[in-house]
């Protein structure tokens, strides 16, 4: 079989290239051309375009970076029509990958959603778009398999492959006094959200001077960039070892995303920050239908892990509630209980091998179908 798998963003290629190994494993001449990143070449796909070139965040740097997209766009159809996959795989990046569906569809091309787009925080107007355009949506999350229900949508909830992410890993030493707090700083993976977000978190330094600070440096930003931000508060930028750090961290202060609940399974308490550009977050607070930004407390529909918006996003806030994680002991306890029944939630290991059964037999039905 040959896939054509768009995955546009750090967390898709982590999750995209577990599948790719599953998927291997069902059928091993399968052939895999991608949009993702580093993890998914690991596992033997050849890459089109890096999730790098692709990170815009926000509605003014999408409205921004309008023309490089639409080229990408026309780029992407013509480069699926000459592939000629048996079927195509998108991983959430929902603005990109949305119209792709739609091309895909016309041209008779299986549409394979993996990782549903947030359509029940906003833009539920989606739904119908996905109902027409995606022939099998695989969701991750337990909440969303009832929410597509409700909109007359059947989908197969296969679990959150972090869970397999983080299975039967080894954590190495990072910090060289364990007797000191750790705390691990997460600004986030995109060049935007890192400039708005890890200044806040870096005036935590000075009002903990009995803690050690380490901040989980991605490698799609470069060392330059970082050197800049830090430049007056020296703290050790670590790239590749985001788990190492957390598993080790008394705390974790973490922007919001995908690394709210990787933060969560490890076991880090931890407080969320995010800050964005004031255009774009005054539009989003219009759209927006959910109560809470982090994947913790959406999926618990309550408030487990403290969040910190915008404005709320203060000095004052920030050490008060970093105080608490590190030192009120009830605090820390009540996080970690929680934390227990957010695993539970999510449906245990075994998402990523869960989803290439299910696809790599759809996949085979279709095209047993159309022979």
């Amino acid at each position: 079989m040959k896939y054509y798998i768009i995955a546009g963003e750090a967390s898709g290629d982590l999750h995209a290239s577990n599948l790719i190994r599953e998927l291997k494993l069902k059928d091993p001449q399968a052939d895999f051309r991608c949009w993702g990143g580093d993890l998914m070449q690991q596992q033997g796909a050849v890459i089109v375009k890096h999730y790098r070139e692709l990170a815009f965040m926000g509605f003014a740097e999408v409205l921004l970076n309008l023309g490089t997209i639409l080229r990408n766009l026309s780029f992407c159809k013509q480069d699926i029509l000459n592939y000629n996959p048996d079927a195509a795989i998108l991983v959430d990046y929902p603005g990109f990958n949305l119209r792709i569906a739609g091309f895909l569809h016309q041209k008779r091309i299986p549409v394979v959603y993996y990782i549903s787009p947030q359509v029940w925080a906003w833009k539920q107007s989606r739904v119908k778009t996905i109902r027409r355009v995606v022939d099998k949506m695989l969701v991750i999350l337990p909440f969303e398999k009832d929410f597509y229900s409700g909109h007359g949508m059947e989908v197969e909830f296969v679990g959150h492959p972090l869970l397999d992410a983080m299975s039967g890993k080894s954590f190495a030493q990072v910090a060289e006094e364990a007797h000191r707090p750790l705390v691990a700083l997460l600004p986030g993976s995109r060049k935007q959200e890192i400039r708005a977000v890890l200044p806040e978190m870096l005036k935590m330094i000075p009002r903990f001077p009995e803690v050690d600070f380490v901040i989980a440096g991605v490698t799609s930003v470069d060392d330059a960039f970082y050197e800049k931000l830090t430049r007056q508060q020296k703290v050790p930028v670590m790239k590749g070892r985001t788990y190492e750090l957390l598993q080790q961290s008394s705390a974790a202060l973490v922007t919001s995303g995908t690394a709210t609940l990787e933060t969560a399974l490890i076991g880090a308490p931890e407080v969320v920050c995010y800050k964005g550009g004031a255009i774009s977050f005054m539009i989003a607070k219009r759209l927006v239908k959910v109560k809470f930004i982090s994947l913790v407390n959406l999926i618990m529909d309550r408030e487990v892990v403290k969040e910190l918006i915008q404005q709320d996003l203060s000095t004052d806030n920030l050490e008060k509630e970093l105080r608490l994680l590190l030192y009120d002991k009830g605090r820390k306890k009540a996080i970690v209980n929680d934390y227990a029944d957010l695993r539970q939630k999510l449906g245990g290991p075994g998402a990523s091998a869960r989803a290439a059964a299910t696809i790599e037999g759809f996949v085979r039905l279709r095209s047993a179908e159309s022979a």
